[in-house]
C-alpha cells in the first residue's frame, strides 16, 4: 500500500483534516438549520450556501493526492454533497453518476491501480472498489453510504440488474438464492458509523430503508399493472411496513387497495381506503379507487359522491411543502404513468367520470349539469389541454359534445341541447364537403365519396330528437334526413382526420366500426320512421324500417318495430313471414356489441327501445300465430 504524503508534516496534516471535518460538520448543522424554515428566499440562500459550501470543500479535497487518512471525510462530503444536489432537484439523475465515479477512482489511487481506473462503467469500478474494500476497513462506512446513493441512482433509472449485482457483492454473496432485490435490500447492514465520524445529511441505513420501501412500492405497483395480484400484496405490504411519509402511504393503501379489490375482497379494500382519506389533506387517487369499488358493489349514490369529492381535490390548489434535504422515498418512485390504476388525471377528467356515471345511471339532472361544467372548463381555456381518461379509453372531445346534448335531450333540455350542438357543427364545419358538392356527387353516384365524420351526423341525429321533444316534427324529419345522407357517404374504411382538442381516442379506433356505422344508420332511420308513425305516415315508416333492418341484420329494435307497422297495415302474411324469420335468428348482435358503442350512441338507442318490447314480442307470438 502506498500512502502518500498529504503535506510536509503529520502535525500540519491533522490540523488541515480536522478544519476540513469542522467545516463538513458545520455545513450540515447549515443545512438541517435551513430544513427547518419554511418556503422563503432566506431558506434557499441558505440552502444554496450550504451546497457551494460543499462544493468548495469537495475542490479542495480533491486537489490534493489521494490518502487512506483523508478518504473517509472526502467519500462523506460528496455524500454530502449528492445528498442535497438531488434532494433539490427532487430526484437523482444520470448528472451525479460523475460525483460518485469520482470518489471510488479516488479510492483506487491509494492503491495505485490505474488499470482498473480506465474501466468507465460504473459497474467495473465498484467491483474494483469492494475487491480493495477489506484492505481498507476504516473505509466501509463511507463506501457503503455512497453505495447507497449509487443504488438510489440505478433504481431511479431501472437499472435493477446492475443494483442487483452491488447489493450481492455488498452482501458478500453471489448465490442465485439471493438475486431477489427484496431480499438482498433486507439483508443488507451497513456499518455503523463511528462517533467521531464526520457529520451526514442522512445514515446509510437511513437511506438502505428508503430504498427498500421505494422498491417495494415500485415492484407492488409493477406487479399489480401486470396482475401478479398475490406478489403485488406482499410488496405492498412491505412498503406499508417501512418509512412512508403520508404521500406515499396513502398511495400504497390506494394501491393495496385496488388489489384487494380485483381479488374479490372489498371489504378489505374499504379498510384501507378509509385509512388512505384520514386526515386534513384531500387525495384523488383513494377518492377515485373508491368510486371504482363502490360501482363494483352497486351502491351507486357512494360511487357519485366519491367522484364529486374527487373533483373537488382536484380543484384544489396544493401549496408545496418544503422538501426535506435528504433522500426520501418520493424522490425514487416514477413519475406518473397514465395507465397507472393510481393516476386520477386532471379536474376535467375527473369531471368527465363523474358526469358519464351520471348518464349512465340516469341522474339526467345532474348529468345535465356536469356536462356543461365540463364543456365550460373545456370551452374558457381554465383547465389544460383536454385528453380522454386513459382507463377505459375515453372519449375524445367531439363524443363529450354529443354526450352532454344526449344528457341534455334526456333531462328534458332540448333547447340547451340544439345549443351544444350547434356549437360543436360550428367547430367541426370544416370537416365538412360543401352542400353543392355533396349533391353533385351523389347525383353522380361517383365513387369516391367526399369524407365526412361518423360523430358530425350524429349531430344531425341529435338535434333531430331534439326537434321531436319540442314537437318539430317537419324539422326533426329534415334532420335525420341530413344525418343520413351522410352516414350513407361513409365507408367503414375512411379515416379520421384527427379530434379537434387532443390525441386519438376512442372515436378515432371506433366510429368508423362497422358495427357503430350500422347502429348510426339504423338509429336515424328508425327515429325518422317513428316521426311518420306519429305523423299518420304508415308506408313511408314501412319503408325505414324495412331499410334499418337490412342496414342492421339482427337489430332487435328495427325488427319490432318493423314487425309493429306490418301489423297495423294489416299485411298479415309478410308479418308471419317476417316473424318466422326473427325466430329463427338466435345471436343478438345488438345486445353482444354495445359495450364497444360510444356512450351517446347507448343512451340514444335505450330511447328507441321499447321498454316493454318483450311483452309486445309475446303478443305478436299468440295473435299472429
Amino acid at each position: 500500500m502506498a500512502h502518500k504524503t498529504l503535506l510536509g508534516s503529520s502535525t500540519s496534516h491533522d490540523s488541515c483534516l480536522d478544519l476540513w471535518r469542522e467545516k463538513n460538520d458545520q455545513l450540515v448543522r447549515q443545512a438541517k438549520v435551513a430544513q427547518n424554515l419554511s418556503l422563503s428566499l432566506r431558506r434557499q440562500q441558505l440552502v444554496q450556501d450550504v451546497l457551494e459550501g460543499l462544493r468548495g470543500l469537495l475542490h479542495s479535497l480533491q486537489g490534493l493526492p489521494a490518502t487512506v487518512s483523508v478518504l473517509p471525510l472526502e467519500l462523506t462530503v460528496i455524500c454530502n454533497f449528492i445528498t442535497l444536489r438531488a434532494s433539490l432537484a427532487q430526484g437523482f439523475t444520470e448528472d451525479l453518476a460523475p460525483d460518485i465515479q469520482r470518489g471510488l477512482e479516488r479510492v483506487l489511487e491509494t492503491q495505485e491501480q490505474q488499470e482498473a481506473r480506465l474501466e468507465h462503467r460504473l459497474r467495473g469500478l465498484w467491483d474494483s472498489v469492494l475487491h480493495v474494500s477489506s484492505l481498507l476497513p476504516e473505509l466501509l462506512p463511507a463506501l457503503h453510504h455512497l453505495a447507497g446513493l449509487q443504488a438510489a441512482l440505478w433504481l431511479s433509472t431501472d437499472r435493477l440488474e446492475d443494483l442487483t449485482l452491488l447489493l450481492q457483492t455488498l452482501n458478500g454473496s453471489e448465490s442465485s438464492a439471493s438475486e431477489e432485490l427484496l431480499l438482498l435490500l433486507k439483508t443488507w447492514r451497513p456499518p455503523v458509523e463511528t462517533s467521531d465520524a464526520p457529520l451526514t445529511l442522512q445514515d446509510a441505513r437511513s437511506l438502505r430503508d428508503v430504498l427498500l420501501t421505494a422498491f417495494a412500492y415500485r415492484q407492488g405497483l409493477r406487479e399489480l399493472i401486470t396482475g401478479s395480484l398475490p406478489r403485488a400484496l406482499s410488496s405492498l405490504h412491505e412498503a406499508a411496513s417501512g418509512l412512508c411519509p403520508r404521500p406515499v402511504l396513502v398511495q400504497v393503501y390506494t394501491a393495496l387497495a385496488t388489489c384487494l379489490r380485483k381479488m374479490g375482497k372489498p371489504q378489505r379494500a374499504l379498510l384501507y381506503l378509509v385509512e388512505a382519506v384520514k386526515g386534513e389533506s384531500i387525495w384523488g387517487p383513494p377518492l377515485l379507487e373508491a368510486s371504482r369499488l363502490y360501482q363494483q358493489l352497486g351502491n351507486t349514490a357512494a360511487e357519485i359522491e366519491s367522484l364529486e369529492l374527487l373533483v373537488e381535490a382536484l380543484s384544489v390548489t396544493h401549496i408545496p411543502e418544503a422538501p426535506q434535504l435528504l433522500i426520501e422515498v418520493e424522490l425514487l418512485l416514477p413519475p406518473p404513468d397514465p395507465a397507472s390504476p393510481l393516476h386520477c388525471g386532471t379536474q376535467s377528467q375527473a369531471k368527465y367520470l363523474l358526469a358519464s356515471r351520471c348518464l349512465q345511471t340516469r341522474r339526467v339532472e345532474d348529468a345535465a349539469e356536469h356536462y356543461l361544467d365540463l364543456l365550460a372548463l373545456l370551452l374558457d381555456g381554465s383547465e389544460p389541454k383536454f385528453s380522454p381518461p386513459p382507463c377505459p379509453p375515453g372519449p375524445c372531445v367531439p363524443e363529450v359534445f354529443l354526450e352532454a346534448a344526449v344528457a341534455l335531450i334526456q333531462a328534458g333540455r332540448a333547447q340547451d341541447a340544439l345549443t351544444v350542438c350547434e356549437e360543436l357543427l360550428s367547430r367541426t364545419s370544416s370537416l365538412l364537403p360543401k352542400r353543392p358538392r355533396l349533391w353533385e356527387d351523389a347525383r353522380k353516384g361517383t365513387k369516391e365519396s367526399p369524407h365526412c365524420s361518423p360523430w358530425i351526423s350524429a349531430i344531425y341525429l341529435l338535434q333531430g330528437q331534439a326537434w321531436v321533444q319540442l314537437g318539430a316534427q317537419k324539422e326533426a324529419v329534415s334532420e335525420f334526413s341530413r344525418c343520413l345522407e351522410l352516414l350513407f357517404q361513409v365507408t367503414p374504411k375512411d379515416k379520421e382526420p384527427g379530434d379537434l382538442d387532443g390525441p386519438a381516442s376512442s372515436c378515432e379506433h371506433g366510429c368508423t366500426s362497422d358495427v357503430v356505422l350500422q347502429q348510426l344508420r339504423a338509429a336515424a332511420l328508425i327515429s325518422r320512421g317513428l316521426e311518420w308513425v306519429a305523423g299518420g305516415q304508415d308506408n313511408k315508416a314501412l319503408q325505414d324500417f324495412l331499410l334499418s333492418v337490412q342496414v342492421c341484420p339482427g337489430n332487435q329494435d328495427a325488427s319490432f318495430h318493423l314487425l309493429q307497422t306490418l301489423r297495423r297495415l294489416d299485411r298479415r302474411d309478410e308479418a308471419i313471414a317476417f316473424w318466422q324469420r326473427l325466430e329463427a335468428q338466435t345471436d343478438l348482435p345488438q345486445e353482444n356489441a354495445t359495450w364497444s358503442l360510444p356512450l351517446y350512441l347507448e343512451t340514444y338507442l335505450d330511447w328507441i327501445r321499447p321498454p316493454d318490447r318483450e311483452a309486445l314480442l309475446e303478443e305478436f307470438r299468440t295473435s299472429l300465430l
